[in-house]
């Protein structure tokens, strides 16, 4: 792919920036707005993929949670408050909804007679794995521009710059990237 003769509307703000404002480099630029456009029509093609089956973002994000456990699909509240980094209220708030549509159920906790685990159920799971395919057909299409090692090295740079905003924060400080 020859990025030389490629021009976006990145490349007409940053020569604009570079004009108004040559006394500061604007080179952070090239690569955040990009990342900040491709997140937007990310965003887009999430919520369409979800909307084909009758699914928000958050219900799809637990839904996917308890689906990528495994047999039997199901985890407790905090392990997903922990999975999808919402409140306790919010999480409490989700499941009611979830439940209340059918795609999950809860059940007492067998290890803990106070705890309660959120388990998918079968329309759970069918509608999960649906939106799961849709949304992987609508990403592939995004990266359609990209060849194999390009994609990996897009990761591999991606993972580079996100890793210390997932990383544990150190001596329980506020974690950087939330």
């Amino acid at each position: 792919m020859m990025t030389e003769q490629l021009r976006d509307e990145v490349d007409d703000l940053v020569a604009a920036w570079r004009a108004e404002r040559p006394d500061l480099d604007a080179q952070p630029l090239q690569v955040l707005s990009r990342v900040s456009r491709l997140a937007r029509h990310l965003d887009r093609a999430r919520r369409t993929a979800f909307a084909r089956h009758d699914l928000e973002s958050w219900e799809f994000d637990v839904l996917s949670a308890l689906r990528r456990q495994g047999p039997p699909y199901q985890l407790s509240p905090g392990a997903l408050l922990r999975a999808t980094l919402v409140t306790s209220g919010t999480m409490t708030n989700r499941i009611d909804r979830l439940a209340t549509a059918g795609l999950v159920r809860r059940h007492p906790d067998p290890q803990d007679k106070r705890g309660v685990l959120v388990t998918l159920t079968a329309a759970g799971r069918s509608r999960v794995d649906a939106a799961l395919a849709d949304l992987l057909g609508r990403e592939e299409t995004l990266l359609a521009g990209l060849d194999q090692g390009q994609r990996q090295l897009l990761a591999d740079l991606l993972r580079v710059l996100l890793a210390p905003f997932d990383a544990p924060p150190p001596n329980g400080s506020p974690h950087p990237g939330r």
